[in-house]
């Protein structure tokens, strides 16, 4: 009987802690978006945290966990080097990371 007990307790504290675990999502947006990105995030002004936070719920996540410019060559995977954007800071990424 008490080997049952502990067997349901350590079940029980192994799926409490996966659960209690966050989604995180990393996301790249670029410049011209129309997400603020050029005036708070690239920049790195005060305005940063609110339009982070503001992207994340956007996407259905709770909060901004971090936000950072990133450089073009950071980035893995396909990135157009020419586009329709037509703003001179088109080449402007920033990375969002949120969670659930």
């Amino acid at each position: 009987m008490r080997i049952l007990i502990a067997s349901a307790a350590l079940a029980a504290a192994v799926l409490t802690g996966t659960a209690a675990q966050a989604e995180k999502r990393l996301f790249i947006v670029a410049n011209g978006e129309g997400y603020g990105v050029d005036r708070c995030l690239a920049s790195g002004a005060v305005c940063g945290e609110a339009a982070a936070n503001s992207y994340c719920r956007s996407h259905e996540f709770a909060q901004a966990l971090s936000y950072r410019k990133v450089e073009r060559d950071d980035i893995t995977g396909a990135i157009p080097s020419t586009g329709s954007c037509h703003n001179p800071n088109c080449d402007d990424f920033v990375a969002i990371e949120c969670s659930r």
